[in-house]
């Protein structure tokens, strides 16, 4: 069994539309791999990237703050919890210093981190979620690439609005996990967990052993899309590819 799918389990949580059981045994898990196309470090210079989004590869631990040289937010690793490279959505420079977006703090609020500790990247991609029509829009250099049918969050758990960016690229090996095939986990958080929710808050773009949902509002937060969108998706997206969802 793959340590990343106990570690998925907890860290999942907008994604069921009931509480998980509380001792879940090893056919009970989801088996999720990384998908491995993510960048490498590279072995000499490279040219400056080119990209409507910035973004930043995480290569050494580095502190996160509140401001440029101002109060510890955090850390954060060059490894995401799942394996991933750290590939961070960058939202500002200032002197050496990165606004970024980062699972670690709460929705909505950045932190910044030193740009020595990165390597600088840039990405074409992003994506746009109209939570009313239920509809994840895919843009590449102001073309859409891809529209995609998803599954909202239910009333009392409704997908959160805002910027987030994705930070994984997973693989399961059970099509009939709670994720389906596979799943983009993102930056963002469900605040407005249910009682007695034994998981985490991080929310995801999935695909669904329960297709009939997509286009509802069905989930805890989390957004549902059938098997081949979301096939489509992992190759398309790359890390660090900001997300929008409207209000």
């Amino acid at each position: 069994m793959s340590r990343l799918a106990p570690l998925l389990l907890l860290a999942l949580a907008g994604c069921g539309s009931a509480p998980a059981p509380e001792r879940a045994g090893p056919t009970d898990e989801p088996h999720f791999a990384v998908a491995r196309d993510a960048p490498k470090r590279p072995k000499r210079a490279e040219p400056a990237p080119r990209g409507r989004w910035a973004t930043a590869h995480v290569m050494r631990a580095t502190a996160l703050r509140a401001a440029p040289g101002g109060r510890e937010l955090g850390r954060v690793k060059p490894r995401t919890e799942f394996g991933s490279p750290k590939v961070v959505s960058v939202l500002r420079e200032r002197r050496g210093w990165l606004r970024v977006v980062v699972p670690e703090r709460p929705n909505g609020a950045p932190a910044w981190i030193r740009a020595a500790a990165t390597r600088p990247g840039a990405v074409d991609v992003s994506l746009r979620v109209d939570r009313s029509d239920r509809r994840l829009t895919v843009w590449r250099r102001g073309s859409v690439v891809r529209r995609v049918r998803v599954a909202v969050g239910r009333p009392g758990t409704e997908t959160p609005a805002g910027r987030f960016a994705v930070t994984d690229k997973l693989h399961t090996q059970r099509a009939d996990s709670p994720y389906g095939c596979c799943a983009l986990a993102l930056s963002g958080h469900q605040p407005n967990l249910i009682p007695g929710w034994p998981g985490g808050d991080r929310l995801a773009i999935h695909a669904t052993p329960q297709p009939e949902t997509i286009g509802q509002a069905a989930s805890l937060g989390c957004l549902r899309a059938a098997t081949r969108d979301l096939q489509a998706l992992l190759r398309i997206v790359p890390l660090g590819a900001p997300v929008f969802v409207s209000p």
